[in-house]
């Protein structure tokens, strides 16, 4: 959906990433969202809510991902794991978290607006991740 590209953890890859780079790229996906929805002064307060739980879960994103990278080096097997797993489990919190206030907002869309919203969240480019992999 929105936001955030999930990032694939492989063993014996590491993760080129700035500290803030889900909030920057999130912060980029907002302005981004909102020209093509053309949202209107009357919607504004609706996308609002939107925007902040997008920046909401690029936060929690961008510092799971940073304690990540932080422990790279000393992370056992299990460790690993349970960073993913955290990872996976807040990408799905903020989904779930971002449905309801982006349904809001759906809702309140005209049908010029749904239709490019629906375009959106079918554009392959628009679910391709920002983050790539870099081999160690």
């Amino acid at each position: 959906m929105i936001l955030i590209a999930t990032i694939a953890f492989i063993p014996g890859i590491s993760f080129a990433v700035d500290k803030d780079a889900h909030e920057d790229q999130t912060e980029l996906r907002i302005k981004e969202l909102h020209g093509k929805l053309k949202i209107t002064s009357e919607q504004e307060g609706k996308w609002s809510k939107v925007a902040e739980t997008m920046l909401s879960d690029a936060k929690t994103m961008d510092a799971l991902t940073q304690v990540r990278i932080d422990h790279d080096k000393d992370m056992t097997a299990v460790d690993d794991l349970k960073s993913y797993s955290a990872i996976a489990e807040a990408h799905a919190n903020g989904i779930k978290t971002l449905i309801p206030v982006f349904e809001d907002l759906y809702v309140s869309l005209s049908d010029a607006q749904k239709k490019a919203a629906d375009s959106l969240f079918h554009d392959p480019q628009y679910k391709k991740g920002h983050k790539k992999a870099v081999g160690k």
